[in-house]
């Protein structure tokens, strides 16, 4: 491989890593094993080559990654079952933050985290690409092999049920 093309594999590495991790991380829901399949991704995008000739990268990437996530998951279902840690996903608190309301804040996350890592993984799977990944329907049905109509349908459904749960959430909370 030419050291042009070896930059320029090392410059895509670094634009769409992180697009990446969170792909892998939506599917995985851990930061170790979404590690593991964006290098797994990336080193069988380098070793067949042909990668410059991408005409969408992102959406090109998004559906390897998606596809060695789940890979990776089917695997690690047959030998264990996900922990669910959500520590990973807890947000990082600014130093000049009020500590209570910095520990209402990672509570509060953590609870819309538990409801999301809750939903139906059909429904889970586009909402997460769609809020947290940014992708719009046309890239998420690419990705996920369905059609559009289906993932805004999907996304919808996730919300509502998102919405009715943080409401009953929240009542629960404030009725005592």
């Amino acid at each position: 491989m030419a050291k042009d093309e070896e930059a320029a594999f090392v410059a895509l590495v670094g634009r769409q890593s992180r697009f990446a991790f969170r792909v892998a991380y939506a599917v995985l829901r851990n930061s170790h094993d979404a590690e593991d399949a964006v290098q797994e991704s990336f080193l069988k995008l380098f070793r067949k080559g042909g990668w410059g000739e991408i005409e969408d990268e992102r959406a090109y990437l998004a559906r390897t990654v998606w596809r060695c996530a789940v890979d990776r998951l089917r695997k690690t279902e047959k030998t264990e079952k996900p922990d669910g840690n959500l520590d990973e996903l807890a947000e990082a608190v600014t130093p000049e933050s009020d500590p209570e309301q910095a520990a209402l804040a990672s509570n509060w996350h953590a609870a819309v985290h538990r409801l999301i890592d809750g939903l139906p993984e059909e429904l889970r799977q586009p909402l997460v690409l769609s809020a947290i990944d940014e992708l719009n329907s046309r890239e998420i049905a690419g990705i996920l092999g369905i059609p559009e109509g289906t993932v805004r349908t999907r996304i919808a459904r996730a919300r509502q049920l998102l919405k009715q749960k943080l409401t009953v959430q929240t009542e629960g909370r404030y009725a005592r």
